[in-house]
């Protein structure tokens, strides 16, 4: 592994350990030339996988742009990383198991949007707006309208009432 640091080769391996889920290693390295100490993941993948754009491009897939969205999504909700990283975990598998080597952006955003619907109600609504690209508050609105009871079960904190509503 090349340090990030000096570029140099010569890096050990100080301390390794999965990742809570299983699904990689994590490993602490340092440089043997500068003394830099850095942190690695290592992961198994099944195959690559390209992505098939709405306009037709095939582009690779990249697991940090979708956690980079779902971060978005999840900013300020009490969502820590360990969470996310286990989202995007079970998306990537799901996505690796189909067989395929092909997946439609279309499959990636429904399986996050699943997945974020049983994790928090406003990250599934601020993802899907971007998502579903809404340009207005009344999209908010209709989506917000049609979302499925389970959504709004014992779990969710209570709505606040508008004053002078009564």
């Amino acid at each position: 592994m090349r340090c990030p640091f000096c570029g140099s080769e010569d890096t050990q391996v100080k301390d390794s350990r999965p990742v809570d889920d299983g699904s990689a290693i994590r490993r602490r390295r340092q440089c043997a030339i500068c003394g830099a100490r850095f942190t690695t993941f290592e992961r198994v993948q099944l195959r690559d996988l390209a992505v098939v754009k709405k306009d037709g491009r095939r582009v690779p897939f990249d697991r940090d742009k979708l956690t980079r969205s779902i971060g978005i999504a999840t900013r300020k909700r009490g969502i820590d990383e360990e969470q996310i990283e286990r989202m995007v975990n079970g998306i990537v598998r799901r996505l690796e198991t189909t067989g395929e080597s092909e997946v439609p952006s279309t499959r990636i955003g429904e399986l996050a949007m699943e997945s974020l619907a049983q994790l928090d109600e406003v990250a599934y609504v601020r993802f899907a707006s971007v998502y579903r690209d809404f340009a207005t508050a009344r999209d908010f609105e209709e989506f917000i309208r049609r979302l499925p009871e389970d959504l709004e079960g014992a779990d969710s904190p209570p709505r606040a009432e508008v004053a002078g509503a009564n």
